[in-house]
């Protein structure tokens, strides 16, 4: 059975951080790329942050570049995501996941549909 567990989140304020962990089990993940979305209510699932199987690679939508940093920790199946300057906008609950089809399941990606392992879901509440 593959989970993946989101924890790390929580109630900030504006300005705070937070890292975020996702822990995986029921497969190791060390050649597979991850990523975090996130989702408010009323709205779609979005893409906040993806890494590659050996951390070399990264990618961050525009609103986070330069606060939140991805990485991960092959030897313990875990990935993180570290959150500086927390702004209200960014409220929202964080989901992590993975690829696992072939053809390149190692190399990033922005879109939902190339994912196909995801966590329960940690909410993240910035307050002003």
């Amino acid at each position: 059975q593959v989970q993946l567990v989101e924890s790390g989140g929580g109630l900030v304020q504006t300005g705070d951080s937070l890292r975020l962990s996702c822990a995986a089990s029921g497969r190791t993940f060390s050649t597979h790329a991850m990523g975090w979305f996130r989702q408010t209510p009323g709205n779609e699932r979005e893409f906040v942050a993806a890494i590659n199987w050996n951390g070399g690679t990264t990618s961050y939508v525009d609103s986070v570049k330069g606060r939140f940093t991805i990485s991960r920790d092959n030897v313990k199946n875990t990935v993180y995501l570290q959150m500086n300057s927390l702004k209200p906008e960014d409220t929202a609950v964080y989901y992590c996941a993975a690829r696992a089809r072939d053809p390149a399941y190692y190399s990033i990606s922005e879109f939902l549909y190339e994912y196909d392992y995801w966590g329960q879901g940690t909410q993240v509440t910035v307050s002003s």
